[in-house]
């Protein structure tokens, strides 16, 4: 009795088979099993000349013949159960939906104190991407939302910064940088994309930025509330600054370069003091570094 042989075929590639004339279709199925892990009762065979299988009959009764090609169509015991695992979780994951849109909304209680009205002169006047730059509504997207950030904009309100133009500072621009301020508040430049010119840097990195400005913020404010003035016990009274930054605002009293002290002075008018000393500071820092880089605009000298 010569042998059947038959090529199944299952997801792109074929396995010959040889069977006995009397093997039965079970035991075809079993054989399948072995070759593609696919269970028989997920197996589904497409050939010619199919008939209705019962019991244990032959694949000779099944219909099939030598040098046939079959079809086989079916997954495997693995795949089925990832399958059911992602219905489930889909499932799972609806009926949390279901019981958050059943449950009643709880109106969220201010405690926070009243906030004064927003001045919106101390803000970003206009946001301008680099449009020779991939993907500008990207770049727009992410300006709009630093320039939207609450602490940002806390912080703008509360030191009356106004800036101009919000943009940014291309890969290649000033690479030891992350922002640039230019002329004291007419543009802000950030540097939003990766060196590679294909990305945007994580949000989180401007976040770290604000906090880090924050602190310093901070830091200046406690200095300024707790800072004291020391007097000698001898004829004469001698000034002591508090820190450097005291000894530097000395040189901006009432706009003059005396380095006699105010000890009669008020703590607000001290702070302000000391404050006008670190702007006056950062703007000659700023244009000095603005000189080196060769951005320096035409009232740069002046």
């Amino acid at each position: 009795m010569s042998a059947i042989e038959l090529n199944v075929s299952h997801r792109g590639t074929t396995y010959p088979l040889s069977l006995l004339p009397d093997s039965t279709f079970d035991a075809l199925q079993a054989r399948l099993e072995e070759l593609t892990s696919v269970p028989p009762s997920n197996q589904k065979l497409l050939y010619k000349g199919k008939k209705p299988i019962f019991g244990d009959e032959t694949i000779i009764d099944a219909g099939f013949k030598s040098g046939m090609k079959v079809q086989m169509l079916g997954s495997t015991a693995e795949e089925i159960g990832e399958l059911r695992n992602v219905e489930d979780e889909h499932q799972r994951k609806e009926r949390i939906l279901r019981e958050r849109a059943q449950k009643p909304q709880t109106k969220l209680r201010n405690t926070s104190s009243p906030s004064k009205p927003s001045d919106l002169r101390y803000r970003f006047h206009s946001i301008e991407p680099l449009l020779h730059l991939p993907n500008p509504p990207a770049a727009t997207a992410l300006l709009n939302r630093l320039a939207n950030d609450p602490a940002i904009r806390h912080v703008m309100q509360k030191h009356e910064f106004v800036v101009a133009v919000l943009t940014e500072l291309a890969p290649h621009e000033q690479p030891q940088l992350l922002g640039l301020n230019m002329n004291a508040g007419q543009a802000i430049k950030l540097r939003l994309r990766t060196n590679d010119y294909e990305g945007f840097r994580p949000y989180g990195e401007f976040k770290e930025l604000n906090s880090q400005l924050n602190r310093e913020v901070a830091e200046f404010e406690r200095a300024a509330t707790e800072g004291t003035h020391y007097l000698s016990s001898t004829a004469g009274d001698i000034y002591q600054p508090s820190s450097q930054l005291e000894a530097e605002a000395q040189t901006y009293v009432l706009g003059g370069t005396s380095h006699t002290p105010v000890a009669s002075e008020s703590r607000e008018e001290r702070r302000r003091r000391l404050l006008d000393a670190t702007m006056n500071r950062l703007r000659k820092e700023e244009e000095e570094l603005e000189q080196s880089c060769g951005t320096a605009g035409p009232s740069a000298n002046h």
